[in-house]
């Protein structure tokens, strides 16, 4: 034993895991990866040295050096050509979540199944560039492949990935996607039952583990699955285990899922089993990774809490993107332009966020204020509040006006938009009483169009302080 700090945890969570706290009191998390990998493995027509061999129906397989090897060839084919479509059908017809650990080049190559995904409204986490083995390579060449991999992805789903997992990786690939910020979770590793923190080069980095035991990979490994029958036992097995547990420690399950493996019809009729079995259980919560890490990130902050200057992009913008309405791009641009000190308080990150906002040019503020709703409007009228706007609204009564006040504050509303084309927004933190707010949004008719412009921007200053302050407040542990 050396006086060297060692390298990794061996202790995690100890006797004593926190509560989950799943949504609805849920006894268990489940999740359902499907990895899209096929078109995407080693092959010499996609410049790599050799053939691939690994996790197909011919178990054992080498790799055959500067040769393709038709049969793999045509294995992985069957997943993208009928494995795909198989799960597909099968969650979509449940309406069951799935999160796709998606392999660029291979998403790239089958746009038809890219399409099917988004329709299914499935996450689409990176599983990387290519369904290579990143153990040799170093940190700056799996860097640049990880950056082609998002700018590809992008390309492909027309949003950037927010989960991150390699799977054949390196001892860098971790640092490389907390280097690059742009990662809300990592699933690169297979150490725990929930979510953990790491901390990382730019602050703490959630870590969601996933699973290499209740995985269809077994059926192409060396005492694995031999049988349909072996999967579904052991997929219930884990899930009553975890279920029986989780009347006091709620955990998470992680099944992985191939579509050239369970996407054959023999091994499909077992995950179909498995699928309905958890569905016939209350207390279950089935979520997309990001839906986990989401939640990890509102109820199971890192130790310390929150801290703008020590957090990577991509958390800073999921806990404090949502202090303008739907427009996350002022805290990403406050970001990148760097975070302090003082900018650990709410006044101090109030300061920063406005700059951000007052440097917008016009069409940009006006976007800003037509992103926030009405008072009493139609967001409200049709449930589609925000979760912060409800309770500002909540405050002073404003969802639930007697028909006469309705009927007041939708003419106003209605005078205000033909005049100015936007939505009248106030902030109500400034008000005691409805009356006050009344009052408020009739004499602001009378102004003109740029003393408006300029008096939603302040008042959206206001409702972003309050904003603010709760967030610090619940970080703290205050609220």
């Amino acid at each position: 034993m050396t006086s060297e700090p060692y390298p990794r945890d061996l202790v995690g969570y100890g006797r004593n895991p926190p509560h989950a706290r799943w949504p609805n009191d849920a006894r268990i998390g489940v999740q359902f990866v499907i990895n899209y990998e096929e078109g995407g493995e080693n092959n010499i027509l996609h410049g790599d040295a050799a053939s691939e061999a690994f996790l197909s129906e011919i178990v054992g397989a080498q790799p055959w050096p500067g040769q393709r090897h038709m049969n793999m060839e045509s294995i992985y084919e069957f997943g993208s050509r009928a494995g795909f479509w198989r799960l597909w059908r099968m969650f979509t017809s449940r309406k069951l979540p799935v999160t796709v650990f998606a392999i660029a080049t291979a998403m790239a190559r089958n746009p038809d199944a890219v399409a099917a995904m988004k329709e299914a409204n499935w996450e689409i986490a990176t599983h990387g560039l290519k369904w290579i083995d990143y153990r040799d390579y170093t940190e700056e060449a799996e860097r640049a492949h990880v950056e082609e991999a998002i700018r590809l992805h992008t390309e492909c789903v027309g949003e950037r990935p927010l989960g991150f997992y390699q799977g054949r990786t390196s001892e860098h690939s971790l640092q490389v996607a907390m280097q690059e910020q742009g990662f809300l979770y990592s699933a690169d590793s297979y150490a725990d039952e929930l979510p953990y923190w790491v901390e990382g080069p730019h602050g703490p980095q959630l870590i969601v583990p996933y699973t290499l035991d209740a995985n269809d990979m077994r059926f192409a490994t060396p005492q694995g699955f031999n049988s349909g029958d072996q999967f579904f036992a052991y997929l219930k097995d884990s899930f009553d285990t975890l279920y029986a547990e989780g009347v006091e420690q709620p955990r998470m399950m992680s099944v992985g899922l191939h579509c050239r493996l369970v996407g054959r019809p023999g091994r499909a009729a077992a995950l179909a089993r498995f699928l309905d079995y958890v569905t016939s259980h209350d207390k279950v919560w089935v979520a997309t990774r990001l839906e986990i890490a989401r939640h990890w990130i509102r109820m199971h902050p890192p130790v310390g809490g929150y801290r703008p200057s020590r957090m990577p992009r991509a958390l800073f913008v999921e806990r404090f993107g949502d202090v303008f309405e739907h427009t996350s791009a002022i805290a990403e641009r406050a970001h990148r332009a760097g975070l302090s000190a003082i900018d650990d308080s709410a006044d101090g990150l109030h300061t920063t966020l406005m700059g951000v906002v007052r440097a917008m040019n016009r069409d940009e503020k006006l976007a800003l204020i037509r992103a926030h709703p009405e008072l009493a409007g139609r967001e409200a009228a049709a449930g589609t509040l925000t979760g912060e706007s409800s309770g500002e609204q909540g405050r002073l009564g404003f969802t639930a006006l007697s028909r006469a006040e309705l009927d007041q504050v939708a003419d106003i509303n209605r005078r205000y938009r033909e005049k100015f084309a936007m939505p009248l927004i106030l902030a109500l933190a400034l008000h005691g009483d409805r009356a006050s707010v009344i009052a408020e949004m009739e004499r602001r008719i009378s102004n003109d169009k740029e003393s408006e412009i300029a008096t939603a921007i302040e008042q959206i200053g206001h409702i972003a302080k309050a904003r603010l302050v709760r967030k610090f407040a619940v970080s703290s542990g205050d609220a």
